[in-house]
């Protein structure tokens, strides 16, 4: 073979690989920038070490503390676990991750349920069974419509049912604030709704004097019905309509005939006189006279 040709060969290899490699290095410093300096800077965050749900209260065994770069530190992060101690949890905190300030209540605001209450507003339990409770289909989160069925005084109409409050959050079903890792219905006697202090003496007034139901709603339905509610003479209107339809009498029938008119008397009759003449007879009128004669 050609010593030329074998070193032009070797050459076009030896360029080919270097430029290869300066378009590899080139690349790759486009791909992963050069650490910025404050990267370097790490700052202690404090997760949590196993899931805590809401209405928990944070112990020291319930977090750690880890070490991140300043720059991926969350907003709202806490860096000591001495801001988090005996805090309530407000909202479900997964395994490892970080422990937000927004997910926590204040220290002192009380255990369970209380510290998920908002300012302003009330829990109220009332007391349902099965069929009241949407057949145990009520979940905390889930969003409801509170009906009362009842006879109001000086009504003619006799039992009636209203719809009395409408897009009620429910708190906690039972003694129950979340629902199962299975996400299943919770099967309780009890519900607690959240209400405004107005619509709290609505509710209980309508749990004592009535028979409260629930009626499920979709969470993103924030529509207000206006509803007249239902009386029980309505409920059976269509039953009382046939039933008068029953009892009422025949009506008699009404037969339509035509009465001859009356035929006008034959006028009187008049006076003749027959006259002979030769062979020929006529016959001659002859009034009568006015005074009868």
């Amino acid at each position: 073979m050609d010593r030329r040709f074998l070193t032009v060969l070797g050459v076009s290899l030896v360029f080919a690989l270097v430029v290869s490699a300066i378009f590899y290095q080139i690349s790759a410093g486009r791909g992963s920038p050069a650490p910025k300096a404050e990267d370097t800077n790490m700052k202690d965050l404090v997760v949590a070490v196993r899931p805590l749900p809401v209405g928990a209260t944070i112990k020291p065994e319930d977090v750690k503390v880890v070490q991140v770069p300043a720059s991926q530190f969350p907003k709202g992060g806490i860096s000591t676990v001495e801001e988090v101690i005996d805090r309530p949890v407000i909202s479900n905190i997964l395994a490892d991750e970080p422990v937000h300030e927004g997910r926590l209540a204040a220290r002192g605001s009380g255990l369970g349920l209380a510290p998920i209450i908002p300012k302003g507003m009330r829990a109220v339990t009332i007391r349902v069974n099965d069929v009241a409770g949407v057949a145990g289909f009520v979940l905390p989160g889930m969003r409801v419509d509170v009906l009362v069925t009842g006879r109001p005084p000086d009504n003619d109409e006799g039992t009636v049912t209203m719809t009395v409050l409408q897009n009620i959050l429910v708190l906690s079903a039972g003694q129950t604030i979340q629902p199962d890792a299975e996400g299943r219905a919770i099967n309780a006697p009890t519900v607690t709704l959240l209400v405004t202090p107005e619509q709290a003496e609505t509710l209980t007034l309508a749990a004592n004097e009535g028979r409260v139901q629930l009626v499920l709603r979709n969470g993103s339905d924030q529509s207000i019905a206006k509803t007249k509610g239902k009386a029980l003479s309505e409920l059976y209107k269509p039953l009382e309509q046939r039933r008068r339809k029953a009892r009422r009498p025949p009506q008699p029938r009404v037969i339509v005939r035509e009465v001859p008119r009356p035929v006008a008397p034959p006028p009187p009759p008049q006076n003749e006189v027959v006259v002979i003449r030769g062979t020929k007879a006529t016959v001659q009128v002859v009034n009568a006279a006015p005074n009868g004669d």
